[in-house]
C-alpha cells in the first residue's frame, strides 16, 4: 500500500490542474474537452495512485493521461475526427500563432481576461481554469448559487468560442491594454 491519499492528490490537483488544462487547450482548442479530460485523469489517479504510488512527475502523468482521455473522447465523437486529424498533423504544435512566450498558462489567462468578457466572467474563469477551484468554490466566492455560477462559466466559454478569442499572449502593440484586466484579475 502506498502513502498516497486523497489529500495529496487534492494538493496535486490544485498545483497542476491549471497547467494541464492550459496545455490541453493549446493542443485541442476546446476548453470543455480539456477540463473534462483533466478531471478524468484525476479520477484515474484517485483509483491508481493509492495502490501503485504516485509517479515521479505527477503533473506530467496527469497531462499525458488527460491528453489520452481527450483523444479517446474525440475518437468517439464524429465532430472530433477533424480535430484529431489537426492535432496529429500539427505534431503537438500550437494550432495558431502563439507569440514569443511559450507558456500555456500565460496564454490561458490572457484568454480568460479578454476584454470581450465581463470582469466577473474573467475572474470566475481564471479561478476555475487556472486556480483549480471547483464551480461550487467559485460560486461561494461570488456569493451566488452553484447552478448560477455554472451557467455563467458555460456562457463565458461559449463567448470565447463564438467570438473566436485567440489562445495567445497579445502582441507587443496590444499588450499594454490587455495587461490591465489580467493584473486586475490577479
Amino acid at each position: 500500500m502506498s502513502d498516497v491519499d486523497d489529500v495529496l492528490i487534492g494538493r496535486i490537483f490544485r498545483e497542476e490542474s491549471g497547467r494541464s488544462v492550459a496545455t490541453l487547450i493549446r493542443m485541442f482548442g476546446d476548453i470543455d474537452l480539456a477540463e473534462d479530460a483533466v478531471q478524468d485523469a484525476f479520477a484515474v489517479a484517485l483509483r491508481k495512485w493509492p495502490a501503485d504510488g504516485s509517479p515521479p512527475n505527477p503533473g506530467g502523468w496527469i497531462t499525458t493521461t488527460a491528453r489520452n482521455r481527450a483523444i479517446d473522447q474525440l475518437r468517439r465523437q464524429s465532430r472530433g475526427r477533424e480535430l484529431l486529424t489537426q492535432m496529429v498533423d500539427a505534431d503537438d504544435r500550437p494550432r495558431e500563432e502563439t507569440g514569443p512566450v511559450q507558456d500555456d498558462r500565460l496564454r490561458l489567462i490572457f484568454t480568460c481576461c479578454h476584454p470581450a468578457l465581463s470582469t466577473e466572467a474573467q475572474v470566475a474563469l481564471t479561478l476555475r481554469l487556472l486556480g483549480g477551484l471547483t464551480t461550487g468554490e467559485v460560486a461561494r466566492a461570488f456569493l451566488v448559487p452553484e447552478a448560477t455560477m455554472a451557467k455563467r462559466l458555460v456562457r463565458a466559454k461559449h463567448k470565447i468560442r463564438a467570438a473566436h478569442i485567440p489562445y495567445r499572449v497579445p502582441s507587443d502593440a496590444e499588450l499594454p491594454a490587455r495587461l490591465r484586466p489580467v493584473l486586475a484579475v490577479l
